[in-house]
């Protein structure tokens, strides 16, 4: 494993907050892609009282090989309970803004949207100032799935393209990066006053005019939000680190990304999908959008 450099270390997390957090979610039996995906904000982001809900896991369908999180082939069935122990953490931690995620559920015909509909209706039953974001897989194509989900209104609608288009076979095996798109451009049209957002690992060998590449893809469909951040080697049994990327060329990306006409770039070597997701809401009100 490749030592960190300076700019990826981050301060020791105060645990008296995080506890508190955890003791919320072993309570009401919740799973957070924080601690499931190893993420190195989780001290941050649990101090801040915040964390992104990981539902209908913590196994996933796909086996992906930088991912921390398990695979199951089989994995268990859904709670009926889950919406309503997530609504009540919502409630519990105050929380003005909340990414609720997946893992794959390919076992499923609708590859788990009407859990996804269920929280975000248990949600605003207890807290309906709080604005949802959804990061959600890629449904396997079932665009009438895509659909209901964009029906329950959530404000923010996330799929990620984690990569560049020639890594994916190796990167993301079970996935298509035209599929990827296409979800990105549907939303858009079934609910244009949804905030659309999309985001990529970088370290694995790709250029960079492929990274400025799948930019502009994303843009071509109008994706509002893209999210760039450094991928950290989970162990040595995961898809190997090529290399730690500057602060500097994070910043190139941001910079590009606002020229192409992105409402928010956030690009760093800690950004993660979720990671100061709280921030769209500033967003919202400078660049409200039709409801």
């Amino acid at each position: 494993m490749a030592v960190k450099p300076d700019w990826l270390r981050v301060k020791a997390p105060q645990w008296e907050r995080v506890g508190n957090v955890k003791e919320v979610l072993r309570d009401l039996g919740l799973n957070t892609v924080c601690e499931e995906a190893s993420c190195p904000n989780i001290g941050e982001c649990f101090n801040q009282g915040t964390a992104t809900f990981l539902i209908m896991g913590p196994a996933c369908t796909r086996a992906c090989p930088y991912c921390d999180i398990d695979f199951e082939k089989k994995p268990q069935a859904l709670d009926p309970m889950e919406p309503i122990n997530l609504g009540e953490a919502v409630r519990r931690m105050n929380l003005k803004h909340v990414v609720v995620t997946s893992v794959n559920r390919d076992d499923l015909p609708d590859g788990g949207a009407s859990q996804f509909v269920c929280c975000i209706e248990e949600i605003r039953k207890l807290m309906p100032q709080t604005t949802i974001e959804l990061l959600i897989p890629d449904l396997c194509a079932n665009w009438e799935a895509l659909e209901t989900i964009l029906s329950a209104r959530p404000h923010v609608l996330n799929h990620n393209t984690e990569t560049v288009p020639r890594l994916y076979r190796r990167v993301r095996p079970q996935g298509d990066y035209q599929r990827s798109l296409e979800l990105l451009r549907r939303a858009r049209e079934i609910a244009p006053w949804v905030y659309t957002k999309s985001g990529i690992m970088v370290g694995m060998s790709e250029t960079d005019e492929e990274v400025r590449a799948v930019m502009r893809d994303l843009r071509a469909v109008d994706c509002d939000i893209i999210t760039i951040g450094q991928y950290l080697q989970p162990s040595a049994k995961h898809l190997t680190l090529h290399e730690f990327v500057t602060p500097e060329q994070f910043e190139a990306w941001r910079i590009a990304g606002e020229e192409m006409g992105f409402l928010q770039v956030v690009s760093s070597p800690l950004t993660r999908s979720s990671y100061h997701a709280e921030q769209v809401q500033a967003l919202m009100k400078l660049y409200p959008k039709e409801v």
